[in-house]
């Protein structure tokens, strides 16, 4: 066995407790309802909570190691399974608001609740009348919308929950919440300026995409949940930098390797659908540099094509192909390598626990791998 399989193998692991935490905790959750109402709702939550990445769990854990933690103490494992629950509450809304169908090519949870309940329980106010196609604004989907929402908020209430259950050292436990505030704070604000959409009539449209990808993405995805896991361990103020110094560019390598699979990527390896985010015009930095160096006439196709929320297949093909003339993928592509390479060079000169450099290397691979 190589030390990359050793390595992959103990971050499957983690995956695994990581897992199996949270299915337990959602077993109790149902089983312990006050009202028969709940058990159901938890079921297809459990559901749509099984097969995540769990990127936050991972970083974190690798933030507790290089602490000097034991890679699985308690600690561990309950707050990375929170950072998990706290990021199902992200998704279920953030797909609410994206009004998307689609999440690891499983239906999204307002549809799968509306799926679920709609027939056997109707709409609270009147007859439901099936759910038809994208935003159809029927009352079964409203239904499903609402349910999900629900669903959502539990999730953010059952984080802190299950940071309770954590044990988390008092003495450590006002800088863990700190940052977890923090990282709840960001994801807000990147989410508000995800909403606005394409940056392009901004004066510097490159540099507002960066402010999003940053609060939305690199900081919450890899940063933050590192600093946590160091501070549950009482991480020192040099760890704490070489967090920063190796979280920050990772977490922007995979927002920049998303943005690529969001315009580029094979549906069936997303599982997401294939037009969903040209068709919603979201903010990247790929979309904001294909722009700036755009000629007058390939900008008046990507005006035309990218938010066009009836864009067909040929349209995205046409969409794809100025992308590319522009520039911009290439250009991300070298974003991705010096980011990965700036992330490695602070890991390798640092004083961490050398038991998580080889998991923290493997991690900052992945933006660099051209398949999620």
């Amino acid at each position: 066995m190589t030390v990359i399989d050793a390595v992959r193998g103990d971050l499957a692991e983690v995956r695994a407790e990581v897992d199996a935490t949270l299915d337990r905790f959602l077993v109790e959750k149902a089983r312990t309802a006050p009202d028969p109402c709940l058990p159901p709702l938890v079921g297809v939550l459990r559901e749509f909570v099984a097969g995540g990445k769990r990127l936050r769990p991972l970083f974190c854990h690798c933030g507790f190691v290089a602490g000097g933690g034991s890679p699985h103490h308690r600690a561990a494992v309950w707050t990375g399974a929170a950072l998990e629950m706290f990021h199902t509450f992200a998704l279920v809304h953030d797909d609410i608001m994206d009004r998307a169908e689609l999440r690891r090519g499983r239906p999204t949870l307002h549809r799968a609740l509306a799926e679920r309940f709609a027939d056997e329980h109707g709409p609270a106010g009147g007859r439901h009348e099936p759910s038809g196609g994208r935003g159809d604004g029927s009352a079964t989907e409203r239904f499903g919308v609402n349910l999900a929402i629900l669903a959502g908020d539990l999730c953010f209430t059952w984080t802190d929950e299950m940071l309770d259950r954590a044990d988390v050292d008092r003495r450590r436990w006002r800088e863990v919440r700190s940052l977890l505030h923090a990282m709840r704070t960001e994801l807000i604000a990147g989410k508000f300026l995800d909403l606005r959409g394409t940056p392009r009539a901004a004066a510097d449209p490159v540099r507002s995409a960066w402010r999003t990808t940053r609060l939305k993405t690199s900081r919450y995805t890899v940063e933050l949940p590192l600093r946590i896991g160091a501070a549950l361990v009482g991480g020192d103020p040099a760890l704490m930098r070489v967090c920063g110094a190796y979280g920050r560019p990772v977490g922007e390598a995979f927002q920049l390797r998303k943005d690529l699979l969001g315009v580029f990527g094979d549906p069936g390896a997303t599982g997401r659908p294939g037009l969903a985010d040209l068709r919603r015009g979201k903010p990247s930095v790929l979309m904001a540099l294909a722009w700036q160096q755009a000629t007058p006439e390939q900008r008046d196709q990507l005006s035309s094509r990218y938010g066009d929320p009836e864009l067909d297949e040929d349209g995205a093909a046409r969409l794809r192909d100025v992308v590319v003339a522009t520039g911009a993928v290439a250009r991300v592509e070298r974003l991705i390598t010096t980011r990965v390479d700036r992330a490695l060079g602070a890991l390798r000169s640092s004083s961490m626990n050398p038991a998580a450099k080889d998991p923290l290397a493997e991690l900052a691979a992945h933006p660099t791998r051209r398949t999620p």
